[in-house]
């Protein structure tokens, strides 16, 4: 039986409070490398940490906001100066391509058209999707509508990992945690309560649904971070590494 690496790369909120680097989790599985989400300071934490970028096979966005999605654009250009010659696949919420695009247009005006050395593939989530080692299913969560957002349960190999993205709490979050080897689970806030995020304060009062055998919390916001000793789980720092 083959374990599953994976490395919180960036732990952070959206704006790199505790100077942590916005969301991205490497997981890797019999050499397959594959990111979920794509924060706007992603190349910046991977090459920090050693991390080859041309190594990733695959990004899966949980939703287009800049602090999960906005690296893609430099993600892709990186390679391109590096010459780098592995295929790419960025598979997200609807219509995938078009919101990379938009992403390109924001921060590269002009970019996107550019012809890569390199095969970048898009893919859009279905309520199952296949992309190399990765078996995903995605739930729709309550976050803002307009950034498509999905919690994932991600198969890969013999292991599922369960992942929240941005949300509040909402009735796929136990879904996302039932069994999985490990939850990585938003705990922006220690109680209190910001729109559409999801705060320790919640996860406690419904930690009998999460039914987890792990849970590690990621997005840590001023609150959490001030009240990290009074945590019920471990909070992640960039570049934990976790073996399931």
């Amino acid at each position: 039986m083959t374990g599953v690496r994976v490395r919180l790369v960036g732990s952070g909120d959206s704006f790199g409070t505790g100077g942590r680097a916005q969301a991205c989790i490497l997981v890797e599985h019999d050499g397959y490398r594959a990111l979920l989400d794509c924060g706007a300071t992603s190349l910046l934490a991977m090459k920090r940490q050693g991390i080859d970028p041309g190594s990733i096979d695959a990004v899966v966005v949980t939703h287009y906001h800049g602090d999960h999605a906005g690296g893609l654009p430099y993600l892709i250009l990186d390679g391109q100066f590096a010459k780098r010659d592995r295929p790419l696949a960025i598979v997200g919420p609807l219509h995938v391509r078009d919101h990379v695009r938009t992403l390109f247009e924001g921060a590269l005006p002009g970019s996107f058209e550019t012809r890569q050395r390199f095969d970048v593939t898009y893919l859009d989530l279905g309520d199952r999707t296949r992309v190399g080692e990765l078996d995903i299913e995605a739930f729709t969560v309550a976050h803002l509508p307009q950034t498509e957002p999905r919690g994932l349960r991600v198969h890969v190999g013999s292991r599922v990992i369960g992942y929240t993205g941005d949300t509040a709490w909402c009735d796929a979050l136990p879904r996302l945690a039932s069994g999985a080897d490990i939850f990585i689970a938003e705990a922006y806030s220690f109680e209190k309560r910001i729109p559409l995020h999801l705060s320790h304060a919640d996860l406690v009062a419904h930690r009998d649904e999460l039914r987890a055998k792990r849970i590690v919390l990621t997005h840590a916001g001023v609150e959490t971070l001030a009240r990290r000793a009074d945590l019920a789980w471990p909070l992640a720092d960039d570049g934990m590494e976790i073996e399931i």
